[in-house]
C-alpha cells in the first residue's frame, strides 16, 4: 500500500525536460511510482487531487546559515514555507563546533562572532541553543532526528583554528604542531559527516571585537593542507569567501581559488556574483578562476541570486554601511558623538566621497542616498516620513540628500529604518543575468538564510524566482527554472537519490499554483528566543511541502512533523568528479 498518492499533477522533475501530467506514488520516504493518471492501482493511506497543479522536487539552498536557528527553529522558516527541503550550512568558515571541552569561553566566543559576522541575535543564541557539544559529531548528533528539513554542514575554518590555537587563532599562525592537530580534528569532523571546508579571508568578517575573523590569518600552505584533506573524503565539497567576492577578484585571489579546489579535487563553491549592467567587466573577471580551475583539474561555481534581496540599512546599527571605506570608525562611535559627526558637513562630504569611490567596490551601489526609502520611523519630528523617497523630502527641506537622511535618523536617536533602492533593477541588468545563468559554472543560491535576520530576507528567492518566470520577466522556462533551483544544487553537492522526481529517489517535493507562486514583502517580526527580530516572507501560492515523504507543509503552516534528516558526506552524497 502506498503511504499517500499525488493524483494528476503538473510534473516538473528537475531534468528541465517538459512538464508532464502523471499521478506520483510514495512508500516509506521515496518515490515509488511516476505513471500516466488512472494508471496506479495500488490503494494508498492518503491521497489528493493535484489537477492544476505544478509538483516540483524540493528545492536545494546551497547557502545557508542555519546552523544555530535549527535548534529553536526545525523547520527553517521562511524556507521550508518557500518550498526548501535540504539547507547546505556552515558556510563562509563560521560553524558552532568543534567546540574545546576544557574552554567554555569559547562558546561566548563564538556566539559574539556569529552575532556580529552573521547577524545573528546574541540572545536567540544565547537562549536558543543548548551549546553541549564539543566535537563535530556531536553537534551533527544534536541536530539528528529534531529537524523538519534535510541539512547538511561545511566545517568553518574559524572553529578549527579556534579549537587547536585557542585566543592565537586571531593574529597567529599555527606551528606544525598545530596545524597537524587542525587537521586530524578536520579529519574527525569529515568522518562523522561533514560535506567539507568552509573559510574566508574577506576583509568585511570581523568577530565580536571588531578584530579579524581567525580563518583571515591563514596562509595559503594552510589552506593547501585543509584542501588536500578534503580530497580523502567522499562526497565532499569546499566553499571559500575572499574580499573580490564582493567585487572583482585580485589575482591572488585568483590563484588561490584554483589551486584550492585544485589540490582538494573536489568543487569550490563561492558567494556571490553580483550581476549589474553598470559594471558590464565585473561577469568576466568573475569568472576567470572557473575557467583556469577547469585547466587543473579543478572546478569553481559561482553562486548567484536570481532576485533582488531588499536589505535594510540603519546609521543606529551594524550593517553594511559600516563596511564603507571610511564609515566603520565613524559609525561606531557612541550615539551622541556619531550624531555630532554626521551633522558636520565636512565628515558627510568625505564620507560621500569615501561612499562613491573605487575603493568601496561593490558598497558604491549604496552611495545614492537619495533614491533611499524611509522605513520604520520612531519620533513625531519623523510622523509621516515612513514609505517616502529621501530625494522628495530633501527637495521640500532645501537639503541634499545624504543630509536630510542624516537629519530625519538624528530625530529617532538613529534608529530609523532606511531601505535603498536597488540600483541594478534596470532591462540591460537583467538581460545581464539571463545569459550569465546559462554559463556552466553559475549557479543560483546565495541566500544567506539564517543569517543578518533583521536586515534581509533572501529565503524566499524559490518562489519569487518562479513566479518572475511564469508571469513575470520570463527569463527562464518554467523546467529549466526548477532544474536551476533542485537538480542543478544537488548535483553540485553530489546528493545521492535527490532533486528529481524519479522513482526510487527521496520523496523530497513541493506542490505549488503557477498561477500564485510568489513571494510576499519583507516584514520585521519579533519571534525569536528572547523576542529578538527578524524579518520574515509570507509564501504564496504553496501548498504543500513533503519531506522524506511526510508533509511538513500545508498552505503555509508547518504540521509539526520533523522528518528531516543530517545529511552526512559518503553516505548521503557522493564524490562530484571535477574532470
Amino acid at each position: 500500500m502506498l503511504d499517500h498518492l499525488i493524483r494528476r499533477a503538473t510534473v516538473v522533475d528537475g531534468t528541465g525536460g517538459p512538464a508532464y501530467t502523471a499521478d506520483v506514488g510514495i512508500r516509506g520516504g521515496r518515490i515509488v511510482v511516476v505513471a500516466e493518471p488512472g494508471a496506479v492501482t495500488e490503494e494508498a493511506v492518503t491521497s489528493e487531487d493535484a489537477d492544476g497543479l505544478v509538483l516540483a522536487p524540493g528545492f536545494v539552498d546551497p547557502h545557508t546559515h542555519y546552523d544555530a536557528q535549527l535548534f529553536w527553529d526545525p523547520y527553517a522558516t521562511p524556507s521550508m514555507n518557500h518550498g526548501v527541503t535540504t539547507v547546505a550550512g556552515g558556510n563562509c568558515g563560521f560553524t558552532l563546533a568543534p567546540l574545546h571541552p576544557d574552554r567554555p569561553e569559547d562558546a561566548d566566543y563564538t556566539r559574539r562572532m556569529m552575532s556580529r559576522v552573521e547577524g545573528m541575535a546574541l540572545k536567540a543564541l544565547e537562549e536558543g541553543v543548548d551549546w553541549t557539544w564539543s566535537t563535530f559529531r556531536e553537534y551533527l548528533d544534536a541536530l539528528e532526528g529534531r529537524i523538519a528539513v534535510n541539512a547538511g554542514f561545511m566545517v568553518g575554518h574559524c572553529a578549527l583554528r579556534r579549537h587547536v590555537m585557542g585566543a592565537d587563532a586571531v593574529g597567529g599562525q599555527p606551528t606544525p604542531a598545530q596545524l597537524d592537530a587542525m587537521l586530524a580534528l578536520f579529519h574527525d569532523a569529515m568522518d562523522a559527516g561533514a560535506w567539507g571546508l568552509s573559510t574566508t579571508q574577506s576583509s568585511t568578517h570581523s568577530d565580536g571585537d571588531g578584530e579579524p575573523v581567525a580563518s583571515r590569518h591563514a596562509r595559503p600552505e594552510e589552506l593547501l593542507a585543509l584542501s588536500r584533506a578534503v580530497g580523502e573524503h567522499e562526497g565532499t565539497q569546499l566553499e571559500a569567501i575572499v574580499a573580490g567576492c564582493l567585487d572583482q577578484f585580485s589575482d591572488e585571489e585568483i590563484d588561490l581559488f584554483v589551486d584550492m579546489t585544485a589540490a582538494a579535487g573536489r568543487p569550490l563553491n563561492w558567494n556571490v556574483l553580483t550581476i549589474d549592467a553598470a559594471v558590464p567587466e565585473r561577469v568576466p573577471r568573475q569568472l576567470i578562476p572557473s575557467e583556469r580551475a577547469r585547466r587543473a583539474g579543478g572546478r569553481i561555481v559561482a553562486l548567484t541570486m536570481p532576485i533582488l534581496t531588499p536589505m535594510n540599512m540603519s546609521l543606529g546599527t551594524f550593517c553594511a554601511l559600516n563596511l564603507i571605506p571610511g564609515w566603520g570608525e565613524i559609525l561606531a562611535l557612541p550615539v551622541p558623538e556619531r550624531i555630532e559627526r554626521l551633522r558636520d558637513a565636512g565628515t558627510r562630504a568625505e564620507m560621500l566621497r569615501r561612499a562613491d569611490s573605487k575603493e568601496a567596490g561593490v558598497f558604491r551601489r549604496l552611495a545614492n542616498f537619495g533614491r533611499y526609502v524611509i522605513g520604520d520611523t520612531y519620533s513625531a519630528a519623523n510622523e509621516g516620513l515612513s514609505g517616502r523617497v529621501v530625494n522628495d523630502i530633501a527637495a521640500e527641506r532645501g537639503q541634499d540628500a545624504f543630509h536630510c537622511l542624516v537629519e530625519i535618523c538624528a530625530a529617532d536617536d538613529l534608529r530609523t529604518v532606511l531601505w535603498p533602492m536597488p540600483t541594478d533593477n534596470d532591462p540591460d541588468s537583467w538581460a545581464l543575468r539571463q545569459r550569465t545563468w546559462e554559463h556552466e559554472d553559475v549557479m543560483l543560491g546565495g541566500s544567506d538564510a539564517g543569517a543578518h535576520l533583521d536586515r534581509m530576507c533572501g529565503a524566499p528567492y524559490t518562489t519569487r524566482f518562479l513566479g518572475d518566470c511564469l508571469r513575470g520577466r520570463k527569463l527562464v522556462p518554467l523546467p529549466a527554472a526548477v532544474k536551476m533551483l533542485t537538480d542543478d544544487p544537488a548535483r553540485l553537492f553530489g546528493l545521492r537519490e535527490r532533486g528529481r522526481i524519479e522513482e526510487g529517489f527521496h520523496a523530497d517535493l513541493v506542490l505549488f499554483d503557477p498561477e500564485r507562486i510568489d513571494a510576499g514583502p519583507a516584514t520585521l517580526v519579533h519571534d525569536l528566543p528572547g523576542d529578538s527580530p527578524r524579518l520574515d516572507s509570507k509564501a504564496i501560492g504553496i501548498v504543500s511541502v513533503r519531506v522524506n515523504g511526510v508533509e511538513t507543509l500545508r498552505d503555509d503552516k508547518v504540521t509539526g512533523a520533523v522528518p528531516g534528516t543530517v545529511l552526512r558526506s559518503g553516505r548521503d552524497t557522493r564524490t562530484v568528479s571535477t574532470a
